[in-house]
């Protein structure tokens, strides 16, 4: 998928659906831990596979990460990441009330429900936006404390090129913070831009 094939009314289109999907899914981590959310401006950009461990390394901007993986599929297919650090792991823990240095398993199981609802909440709402019906596999660890690269390998992300958005989840009063990052591949543009032109229509 080439850059070119989403026009400046796609994009800006795009862009209005994901703000949409990413305050559903803040107003659902707020929510759950009773914390205000502060949420960056949704970064959409489409790349060649092969760069996408490095631009995910740049917008992560730390080493010790855990990452999990949730698919999409139905009208619309693809792969959902949530890269979390070390630190706001135990933040999360501690939020739950978790002892912060509680089992791998314990943590693994808070990251995989903080995505669920995530995950779910966004895409259920672009996807309402957009009118598609879609569903979810079960969230799954890509891996605990490592190198984002190292989590993109072992997850064997594997595409030509991609349609990447991202944004950064912040709590108020904490230090805990997570990238919600939405992959689909370029097998899948079509399909995004019919939905996108059917809003732009209603609008």
């Amino acid at each position: 998928m080439r850059a070119a094939l989403l026009n400046e009314d796609q994009r800006d289109a795009l862009q209005e659906i994901t703000n949409i999907g990413m305050g559903r899914a803040g107003d659902s981590i707020a929510r759950m831990f009773d914390e205000f959310v502060e949420l960056t401006v949704p970064r959409i950009l489409t790349l060649q596979g092969a760069h996408l461990p490095d631009k995910m390394a740049e917008m992560v901007g730390c080493k010790d990460v855990s990452g999990v993986r949730q698919a999409f599929h139905g009208q619309l297919r693809g792969e959902a990441l949530v890269i979390y650090d070390h630190q706001h792991g135990n933040q999360l823990a501690e939020l739950f009330d978790y002892e912060p240095d509680s089992t791998d398993g314990s943590e693994s199981e808070l990251l995989l429900d903080v995505t669920n609802v995530l995950v779910g909440a966004c895409l259920g709402g672009m996807a309402e936006q957009l009118k598609v019906d879609i569903g979810f596999s079960a969230p799954s660890l890509m891996g605990n404390h490592g190198a984002v690269t190292d989590l993109l390998r072992v997850g064997q992300i594997e595409t030509k090129q991609v349609l990447f958005v991202e944004v950064n989840f912040k709590l108020e009063r904490r230090s805990f913070s997570c990238h919600l990052i939405i992959l689909m591949s370029d097998t899948q543009i079509a399909m995004v831009e019919r939905a996108i032109d059917a809003f732009i229509e209603r609008f």
